[in-house]
């Protein structure tokens, strides 16, 4: 066991665990944080993506020992009100079916989005390509995207 400092979600967090744990489990079983959910356990659904400083991450493989110093942000702390571009373009399109995927799609489609605040149908396709819906809203996701996008840059 070890002591790590961690910044979540703009706040300061102390977790006594096993180097090798990872980030999800810290996340939901240390922190109390469950809406970043497990999928697959290998890195291949998207389910459990957060955000490690401004990129996008599956927290299943991401052991808490390479966290080091950077800001962590789960779907917890995209948005104080729910009033993301991106988790408001989800609700004006009505992506969720049964919503399991949904919090790892916003958070890689945040991510995509803050470093390409323009991208094409073929960007947002390739982009989003890991992270897998099972109720196969994929056509909505990438209508929300686009949406997301175009009010961002308005």
């Amino acid at each position: 066991m070890a002591n790590f400092n961690l910044k979540v979600n703009g706040k300061n967090e102390q977790v006594d665990v096993d180097p090798a744990t990872p980030m999800l489990w810290v996340l939901r079983d240390h922190l109390k944080l469950v809406g970043t959910k497990y999928g697959c356990g290998i890195a291949q659904c998207g389910a459990c993506t957060i955000h490690l400083g401004d990129n996008a991450v599956r927290s299943c493989q991401l052991p808490v020992s390479a966290v080091n110093d950077q800001d962590i942000t789960t779907i917890e702390g995209l948005s104080e009100n729910g009033d993301h571009p991106v988790q408001k373009a989800w609700m004006e399109v009505d992506v969720y079916q049964c919503g399991y995927c949904q919090a790892g799609q916003i958070m890689n489609a945040s991510a995509f989005l803050k470093n390409n605040p323009n991208p094409t149908d073929e960007e947002i396709e390739g982009a989003m390509n890991g992270n897998i819906c099972r109720c196969g809203t994929y056509t909505r996701i990438k209508k929300a995207i686009k949406e997301a996008a175009s009010s961002e840059n308005a």
